[in-house]
């Protein structure tokens, strides 16, 4: 149980600070990076970018597999809507890509340039761009704000204009619940009010029928997150997989593994 509506700001932005409470937290950024820029080179021609709007954030690197696609998978990243770039995150389109898939991996404005109402509707843009690139079925997964952000591609009042094909849903750590990051210090850049947060929130809407959804969490991760993981889970009745042992920052390694139970959901 995550009582955050009895948590003062500091608990609050403690119980949320997943960096604060990883060993060596500070080393992941800079592997994630250059892992993503050495798979990037490894794939040469097959590694594409393409612009979906007029930002320079927003873009998409898509990735081809070796003969011809079996449809589309798409990453999209973290970093409390704050945080990080496509770029970061190449690497992760390794299972997907073993399976014959073309992987997408969008940026988008951050926040607080960006509010996160406006980052849903430049996702729904991205997905539609690179899924016109890409015949089949459609496939999402997402990374904490990126969980948020494939979950709500899978509402009504957001879905992009490919969601008839939109095969599955794997939110990985996700924040389904906008409503406890109101009161934090960090709404001082996502600029958060009641009424934004409570609509933006998967876990207080309805998906679209269609899609199958995996939820994926780390066992290891903060109870604040645990709790996100289970909220969504339970608001839309769908498989919660605990990854035992696994924390914030490494259960998405599962995506670079073919073989892994997470990229098995993806494809399912």
């Amino acid at each position: 149980m995550h009582d955050w509506q009895t948590m003062d700001r500091a608990a609050l932005d403690d119980a949320y600070a997943n960096a604060d409470h990883i060993a060596g937290a500070a080393d992941y950024p800079p592997r994630w990076a250059a892992e993503a820029a050495a798979f990037r080179e490894g794939l040469g021609a097959r590694a594409e970018t393409h612009a979906y709007g007029d930002h320079p954030r927003q873009r998409f690197d898509l990735f081809h597999p070796e003969g011809t696609a079996k449809g589309l998978a798409v990453f999209v990243h973290g970093g409390y809507w704050r945080r990080f770039d496509r770029t970061d995150w190449s690497h992760l389109a390794a299972g997907a890509l073993a399976h014959g898939h073309a992987v997408a991996m969008p940026g988008y404005v951050l926040a607080p340039e960006a509010r996160i109402r406006e980052i849903t509707a430049m996702i729904a843009q991205a997905v539609a761009s690179a899924a016109a690139r890409v015949p089949g079925p459609v496939r999402l997964a997402g990374h904490s704000a990126g969980g948020h952000l494939v979950a709500r591609m899978v509402m009504a009042d957001a879905h992009p204009a490919c969601a008839a094909r939109i095969a599955t849903v794997v939110p990985i750590s996700p924040v389904g619940d906008l409503r406890p990051l109101v009161p934090q210090t960090m709404n001082a850049d996502l600029r958060l009010d009641a009424a934004e947060a409570e609509a933006e929130s998967p876990a207080l809407g309805t998906p679209i029928p269609g899609p199958k959804v995996f939820t994926h969490v780390g066992g290891d991760e903060r109870p604040a997150f645990l709790w996100q993981a289970e909220r969504l889970a339970e608001a839309w009745h769908h498989p919660l997989r605990i990854h035992e042992g696994r924390h914030h920052f490494d259960v998405i390694e599962a995506l670079a593994d073919p073989d892994s139970g997470m990229v098995a959901d993806l494809l399912a």
